[in-house]
């Protein structure tokens, strides 16, 4: 599943696919299963999150490059907070499929 956040200086796709989350998986350290414990329990090392949000960008079609490079401009030296807030929506659509209901599909919403 794709999430759609501002990150940096723009709106951007993140995604984890299979080959991602196996990336993730060996960058952090912890299966998905438990790096999504860790991060929801505010458990993490700072790489869990960085490393999160640069493989969903890489997922969302980011080439590696341009991922690296908007770590280090919009990652690296911001506050803890703000990283969770981009990586908590991106591990739950990972995790549980698509977050961002769209109201035009919602049949509650129109009836």
């Amino acid at each position: 599943m794709t999430h759609v956040a501002f990150f940096g200086d723009g709106e951007r796709p993140f995604a984890l696919p299979l080959n991602e989350t196996r990336q993730l998986e060996r960058a952090t350290g912890h299966g998905i299963g438990r790096l999504c414990k860790i991060v929801f329990a505010r458990e993490f090392a700072i790489a869990d999150l960085t490393e999160t949000i640069r493989w969903a960008l890489i997922g969302g079609g980011a080439s590696p490059k341009e991922a690296a490079d908007l770590i280090a401009a919009y990652a690296d030296n911001r506050p803890i907070a703000e990283l969770l807030t981009v990586v908590v929506p991106i591990l739950e659509s990972a995790f549980f499929g698509d977050t961002q209901a769209d109201p035009a599909n919602d049949e509650t919403a129109n009836g």
